[in-house]
């Protein structure tokens, strides 16, 4: 028995217009709209193996298929792994010389503990979830207009997820987050408002000319990334017809419109289009506001006082027979006019020193109205209304009742984050598997539909998914669970029989080798060289909120020479930063759970001549030269240590010496300058670390 491809998705599940399933009973029967199951643990023969429950359900299907798992990896490997899976930067040389000798049974937990509470934590673990949401800093499309705060949406995603906060709160707040009950804690309201820029941060085309068709664009995205991102469904595929393959219908999708038509999501829908952002102002930042606009309007009523005085002066001492112009105020007195000047002055410089209060994009609620079903999703030709409601597969006879002076926000984030609902728990859980082990236990984390995968583990999966709300919705928690694993810690060595029954390796009896994607070997890249700046928060866009990115010749002037983490670079749609770019970046325009892993020739140009490459091996071999170390031998350990974290063997060594020799000897021929010669020398052999697999894959 061969595990393939065919094994991962049957045939039930692949579905062309030839097949298309149209018994709503066999379709509401597919495994995802059903409630997780409470599957017993598996009885298996290599019970000491098995480190947690997680281990359990892997090995029993590895037993069945009568193939051998991988041996544990070493501890070197499984530092490494660790840290950059959980901070996505490379461990500290002190940490992993501490790791490497501490030989008590929790040394491996007392680790994963560290890195969860590290604040670079949030910065690795909220750039996944940002490309799940989408996030960008301009609308892309047409204008590419600035989002000038929308960073404020990505620092409160890092500090949710440094501060685990739970997953039901956090999508609560995401979709709802205004709605809440208030309370005084004026930090937690303001919050709730920023994350609801989850809803507002997709593309937009801002120059449509048909305002009702923007207006449902801006609707049908907002679906369809709730579908995708929280569900793993395609909801946004009935909004011309029924879906054809999964059990919604286009009742259901315009029962959703009605709840986000119910949304205030954008100010105007006037060329250009100006979308809503909510004040996060504290009391005493709209008190000097307030204090600064009561200055002008005090202002503005004198010159108002001394304008209409001297214009009755002039008329008042007109004669009859003087006709008077438009325009008085040439005829005001030298003296009157003096005044006006000073006055006018005055107002110039109170508006241009005018406070600009914080705000963040974000949503309210609007005009409350139920939806009518768009034939054939065309704007202009309604049919039915359709109250607004969930969809039916997952309610049934049991529709909420929806307030008329709300939108259903509130209701709609109630519904999701339910413990007996099908999908949330399922689709996070398994993304949270993806991002550890470079596959989901669905293999298509953004669609659990009948044209997705079916789990290569059902029963792991249901039972992950029941234990995360049992856990209060830790996402931290989960994750432990799935680092401490024994799965998590397999090595990634090939075993004969294994790769022959499952090549694909689906049942994970090894650990993938992955590449470091795009963020986190830009970070490793700065990190080991010493140029990292570490800070945390705030906008680095070159240009103010609602502005161009691109000036009139179509340049877009955006700047990443910052040495920032990567996730704080701007985020521009339609323009994405070439490095990103190379090394398979999210596409921003769509939720994206799943990156994929390229392997093409620009990237290995990119290693050997990148100017971001060429000044980390220049400051490391300058950085090298002028410590206080005598010999090659030393310098080459300690350039495997701070690249590579990890001591140099003898033969590595020996190797080291005799490419600085004959680099140097080849070099010194032609050149003037020893010194550069020998600065050349070593930045070179900081390059071939750089560039080698080893630094660029986790194994």
């Amino acid at each position: 028995n061969v595990v393939t491809d065919d094994n991962v998705v049957t045939d039930d599940n692949v579905v062309t217009d030839d097949n298309v399933v149209t018994d709503d009973s066999a379709r509401s029967s597919h495994w995802a709209f059903l409630s997780p199951a409470k599957p017993a643990l598996p009885s298996v023969r290599e019970t000491p193996w098995c480190h947690s429950h997680i281990d359990r359900f892997i090995l029993a299907e590895i037993e069945r298929q009568q193939i051998t798992v991988a041996p544990q990896t070493d501890r070197h490997t499984l530092i490494r792994r660790l840290t950059f899976d959980l901070i996505g930067l490379p461990p500290r040389i002190s940490v992993v010389h501490q790791f490497l000798a501490d030989s008590s049974p929790d040394a491996k937990s007392k680790l994963v503990d560290r890195l969860l509470a590290s604040p670079h934590y949030g910065e690795r673990w909220g750039r996944h979830w940002l490309d799940v949401v989408r996030y960008a800093d301009s609308n892309g499309l047409d204008e590419n207009v600035a989002y000038g705060n929308a960073w404020r949406y990505r620092d409160y995603v890092i500090r949710a997820w440094n501060s685990d906060k739970p997953y039901n709160t956090f999508l609560t707040e995401q979709l709802a987050g205004d709605l809440l009950p208030a309370n005084e804690n004026i930090d937690e309201l303001h919050e709730r408002l920023i994350a609801t820029g989850f809803l507002s941060l997709g593309p937009k085309v801002l120059a449509e000319a048909d305002s009702k068709k923007m207006q449902m664009d801006i609707v049908d995205e907002q679906i369809d990334t709730l579908g995708r991102a929280l569900l793993g469904m395609t909801l946004g595929c009935a909004r011309c017809h029924d879906h054809k393959f999964d059990p919604f219908s286009t009742q259901d999708y315009y029962g959703l419109a009605g709840i986000f038509s119910s949304t205030q999501t954008m100010d105007n829908f006037a060329i250009i289009a100006k979308w809503h952002e909510n004040t996060i102002a504290t009391p005493e930042q709209q008190q000097r506001a307030d204090q600064h606009a009561a200055l002008i309007d005090k202002v503005k009523k004198q010159i108002s006082e001394v304008t209409d005085q001297a214009k009755e002066t002039v008329q008042s001492e007109a004669t009859a027979d003087t006709t008077l112009p438009d325009d008085l105020e040439p005829l005001f007195t030298d003296e009157t006019k003096t005044k006006l000047k000073q006055l006018r002055d005055e107002l110039e410089q109170l508006e241009a020193s005018t406070p600009i209060l914080p705000s963040a994009m974000g949503v309210n609620d609007g005009e409350i109205i139920d939806e009518a079903v768009r034939l054939r999703g065309d704007p202009l030709q309604q049919g039915e209304i359709v109250p607004r409601k969930l969809p039916d597969i997952f309610v049934n006879a049991h529709q909420p009742t929806f307030a008329s002076q709300g939108s259903g926000r509130l209701e709609l984030a109630s519904w999701l984050v339910s413990q007996e609902h099908p999908l949330t728990a399922r689709v996070m859980v398994n993304r949270l598997w993806r991002w550890h082990f470079g596959r989901g236990l669905v293999g298509t984390p953004d669609n659990f539909g009948r044209l997705g995968e079916r789990p290569v583990n059902e029963n792991l999966l249901d039972w992950l998914a029941r234990q995360f709300p049992a856990d209060n919705w830790s996402i931290k928690r989960m994750q432990r669970r799935l680092v401490l694993s024994s799965t998590y810690c397999l090595s990634s060595r090939p075993m004969p029989k294994s790769v022959v029954v499952d090549p694909n390796n689906y049942l994970h009896w090894r650990t993938n080798v992955r590449r470091l994607e795009a963020e986190p070997l830009r970070d490793a890249i700065l990190a080991v060289s010493n140029q990292l700046d570490t800070n945390m928060g705030g906008s680095l866009l070159h240009v103010k909120n609602r502005e161009f990115l691109f000036n009139h010749t179509s340049k877009d002037g955006t700047k990443y020479d910052s040495h920032r983490r990567s996730i704080y670079l701007p985020v521009v749609r339609n323009h994405l930063f070439d490095v990103f770019s190379l090394f398979d970046y999210s596409d921003a325009s769509v939720p994206n759970g799943d990156r994929p892993t390229s392997t093409i020739a620009p990237q290995a140009l990119f290693m050997m001549n990148s100017d971001l490459l060429l000044a980390a091996c220049t400051s490391l071999a300058t950085e090298t030269l002028t410590d206080e170390i005598s010999q090659d031998r030393q310098r080459i350990q300690q350039l495997y240590e701070q690249i590579l974290r990890r001591s140099a063997t003898e033969d590595e060594i020996h190797q080291a010496e005799q490419f600085l020799q004959q680099f140097t000897q080849i070099a010194e021929a032609d050149a003037d300058d020893r010194n550069q010669v020998r600065t050349d020398c070593w930045s070179a052999f900081c390059h071939i670390l750089l560039a080698s697999n080893e630094f660029v894959y986790l194994r």
